[in-house]
């Protein structure tokens, strides 16, 4: 099981589908990545030799960001948006979309499970019994 960027990627997956382990790399660029450095994406990561490994990993270090640097940048311009009191800092800030979705229904992901409002289960003018 080769290890690259500190995550242990799968060995009995081909080339392609393996490097999507790593945070920031989807299916474009794993194959990409594996173009540029020579390597058949159908092949297994268990039949890549050392060397090709090596080759993997250097492409990788060099080019890309990937896991801990990806995540830090990412929540640094997040923690800006915030700070500069942009719209996109405000909803994130309230935890809302943040890209122009609605929200009035359809936004449970970011907000969260519903949360119940007493006093909104009759409609107003019933009489109680």
């Amino acid at each position: 099981m080769p290890r690259i960027s500190g995550v242990d990627i799968p060995a009995n997956k081909q080339a392609w589908v393996s490097l999507q382990y790593l945070y920031g790399i989807g299916p474009y660029l794993s194959r990409k990545i594996l173009a540029q450095i020579k390597i058949a994406p159908e092949k297994k990561m268990s039949e890549l030799t050392e060397e090709e490994v090596n080759r993997l990993r250097e492409a990788i270090d060099k080019q890309f960001k990937v896991e801990g640097d990806l995540r830090k940048e990412t929540s640094l311009n997040i923690k800006r948006l915030i700070e500069i009191g942009s719209y996109r800092g405000l909803r994130h800030r309230r935890s809302l979309p943040v890209r122009g979705q609605r929200s009035r229904t359809n936004a449970r992901t970011r907000k969260g499970p519903r949360k119940t409002v007493a006093g909104r289960g009759q409609k107003r003018g019933m009489a109680k019994k």
